[in-house]
């Protein structure tokens, strides 16, 4: 196995329907202007509440990617 640096940053993602919809709105806008993602770790979850209902789910996502020089 070649040697490989990863780097780590954390993203929130948000829905107006679920906890996976807001991680993997996090993970897709991000594939848009980031190459070669590895791994996406949710660590957090909440929702926005407003007059006594749940109005936005919240998924807080670390997410790695292959650091190159290029």
């Amino acid at each position: 196995m070649s040697e490989s640096v990863y780097k780590v940053i954390e993203l929130v993602g948000t829905s107006p329907t679920s906890w996976e919809d807001a991680a993997r709105n996090a993970v897709e806008t991000a594939g848009q202007s980031l190459k070669n993602l590895r791994i996406a770790e949710v660590g957090k979850l909440d929702m926005r509440v407003e007059d006594g209902k749940v109005t936005a789910y919240r998924a807080r996502v670390n997410l790695s990617f292959k650091y190159t020089s290029e």
